[in-house]
Parts: C-alpha cells; sequence; structure tokens
C-alpha cells in the first residue's frame, strides 16, 4: 500500500520539478526594464540578472555632475534587477504553493 503513495508522490516531485525547470528557463530568458531620472537613463535586464542594454539620453550628461548620472545608472540597474528577483519568485511561488525551496535561485 505504501509503495504505491510512495510512487505517486516520487512522479508528482519529478512533474513539479520539470515544471520548474521550464519556469525558470522562460522567466530567465523574460526581458525586465526600469529607468530613472524621468526617463534619463533606462536599463534592460534579464532574469539571469545581466544588463542587456543600458541607454543614457544625452542631457543626463553633465561633466560638472558625474556622480548624479552614476546615481541614476545605479538606481535603474537596481529596480531592473529587483523586479527581476521578485518576479522570478513570485512566478516560482505559484509552482510551489509558496513554499521555499533551498537552491532555487
Amino acid at each position: 500500500m505504501m509503495g504505491g503513495n510512495m510512487q505517486a508522490l516520487a512522479r508528482q516531485a519529478q512533474k513539479l520539478q520539470q515544471q520548474m525547470t521550464k519556469m525558470q528557463e522562460e522567466l530567465e530568458a523574460k526581458e525586465y526594464e526600469a529607468s530613472s531620472g524621468g526617463g534619463m537613463v533606462t536599463v534592460k535586464v534579464n532574469g539571469k540578472k545581466e544588463v542587456l542594454s543600458l541607454e543614457i539620453k544625452p542631457e543626463a550628461v553633465d561633466p560638472e555632475d558625474v556622480e548624479m548620472l552614476q546615481d541614476l545608472v545605479m538606481a535603474a540597474v537596481n529596480e531592473a534587477l529587483r523586479t527581476a528577483g521578485e518576479t522570478m519568485e513570485r512566478e516560482m511561488s505559484k509552482l510551489t504553493g509558496g513554499m521555499n525551496v533551498p537552491g532555487l535561485f
């Protein structure tokens, strides 16, 4: 009796693992975009947390205030990465029922 339940549980776990792997691949391929400074700096990242593109409008470049440009770039990059991470966590938790699965990301 227990052997059948264990096999069913193992099949269910394998199916969940396949679904999670597929979803993770899809989320890693997805692109996330954020901007700062009212659109002066725009960053696009993927779910692997790699920067795909960085656009800086010419009017954001002030040789007298390089620090502001650096802050705008960091803000846009951090927001894009945060969005990617939150989206991945939210979507994966739908599959795991909110359970924390170590080593998932």
